[in-house]
């Protein structure tokens, strides 16, 4: 995650000779896991009393969680204590293999949407209704996130982050170049050719890392038609689609005018770039702000951000949000003082030495982000009551979602393809959504 880690910094790399089946992905994924899973299931013997281990994925979340330990201590008499395996097909692993004994991590930092409901499914983790109700009638979360965190109608996690997935572009080199961020789509799209014929680099597009290759289809689908991204992500349209393919096709006209950087540029690489002046805009969670500062960006000075304008000024304005979850498990060591961690995980003091540490946006309204340029996009999304959508990761049965990721990259690096791939695309969602509805009838 990185602001989830998911996909994000430090994720899988790109396969090498190419996107590998989910069959031969998951063998692969299976072998990883292997070693790590006995050490990681035979570490889970609980902590000292007042102390409860998190067990999560990213690195870059150590300090924050250790930060917000320490505040929830001063409320709640409980330490929190992160333990992190860096790896993300082995993290997923271990959890899904050791929920199904008796030594299992005490709560986890998981992921929203399809995967929270994947990991519901098992009946391995603890019911949060009680403390979500409770949370919401204090006004420390944002209801409109419940849906992401809900299986059942039952709230199974809660929201640790609130990044939103928007527009990164440094100020003064848009001053430089006699542009401000733009604020409709056709604004966007006059950037794109200023800076174009101005020898800057518009756009970061990649499929470096596997992972980033939805980042396009995402944004664009989103801007196009919201609310068709929204049903075909939940399986209620098909890929195959003429609004479906228009976003591909709107893509493949970018990389026809030459917008795009080189496919293999990672995101560490475009932030630096940015900053510099040689690219001009990457789109990305606001958890890049991280990334953006130790390549030398100042927010509001070098570093600024902005939601992609709506494409369609009649559809419902939005943006894509990501947000990982906070889970107990049903039998952690520690399982009474987990839950009570859970009780205490939204209140201000928590969020906001967690959300500070971490520089990104918080699921409490009460907390302001530490960060000015979040600040702002936070006080936009709300002030214009912007409907939240969940991020390409978390939307969809969790096979489905890797596999067309996959079909994505392939896409990226064969921009002529957009038709293929969407029938490709439809043919595994068909499959993939027929597994899942039967696994919720049983």
């Amino acid at each position: 995650m990185s602001g989830s880690r998911h996909p994000s910094p430090g994720g899988p790399a790109l396969w090498p000779s190419g996107p590998k089946s989910s069959v031969s992905r998951r063998a692969l994924l299976l072998a990883a896991a292997a070693a790590p899973l006995a050490t990681a299931c035979g570490a889970a013997e609980g902590q000292p009393p007042g102390r409860v281990a998190v067990l999560g994925d990213s690195a870059a979340w150590e300090k924050p969680m250790a930060a917000a330990g320490a505040a929830m201590k001063s409320v709640a008499a409980l330490r929190l204590v992160p333990e992190v395996n860096p790896s993300l097909e082995s993290f997923e692993q271990i959890v899904k293999s050791s929920l199904r004994t008796s030594r299992t991590p005490d709560m986890l930092k998981y992921w929203s949407g399809y995967r929270l409901q994947d990991l519901a499914r098992t009946g391995g983790i603890v019911d949060l209704t009680r403390q979500w109700d409770r949370a919401a009638a204090k006004g420390w979360v944002d209801t409109s996130l419940r849906d992401a965190f809900t299986y059942r109608r039952r709230v199974y996690g809660l929201p640790m982050n609130l990044a939103y997935w928007v527009v990164h572009y440094n100020p003064e080199v848009f001053r430089e170049h006699r542009l401000r961020a733009p604020r409709t789509w056709a604004g966007f799209l006059a950037a794109c050719a200023r800076l174009k014929k101005d020898g800057v680099t518009p756009l970061h597009g990649t499929a470096d890392g596997r992972w980033p290759s939805f980042i396009w289809f995402q944004e664009i689908l989103s801007r196009q038609d919201p609310r068709f991204y929204q049903n075909l992500m939940n399986g209620r349209e098909r890929y195959t689609d003429p609004r479906a393919e228009r976003a591909l096709r709107t893509i493949a006209s970018f990389f026809d005018k030459d917008w795009f950087t080189p496919m293999d540029m990672n995101h560490n690489d475009a932030a630096a770039a940015m900053l510099h002046g040689k690219v001009g805009m990457v789109p990305c969670g606001t958890w890049l702000g991280s990334t953006l500062a130790a390549a030398g960006g100042r927010p509001g000075e070098n570093v600024g951000a902005f939601v992609l304008p709506m494409a369609d000024s009649s559809a419902r304005p939005s943006v894509i949000f990501e947000s990982s979850a906070l889970v107990a498990t049903v039998k952690g060591p520690d399982r009474a003082e987990a839950i009570e961690a859970t009780g205490n995980w939204l209140h201000p003091k928590v969020m906001t030495a967690f959300s500070h540490t971490l520089q990104d946006g918080c699921p409490n309204p009460e907390v302001e982000p530490a960060n000015p340029v979040i600040k702002g996009l936070a006080k936009q999304v709300r002030g214009d009551k912007l409907w939240l959508l969940n991020r390409f990761w978390e939307q969809g049965p969790p096979e489905l979602v890797e596999a067309t990721v996959d079909d994505l990259a392939g896409f990226l690096l064969d921009p002529s393809s957009y038709r293929t791939t969407l029938r490709t695309m439809q043919d595994r969602a068909d499959d993939a959504w027929k597994v899942w509805r039967e696994a919720e009838e049983t």
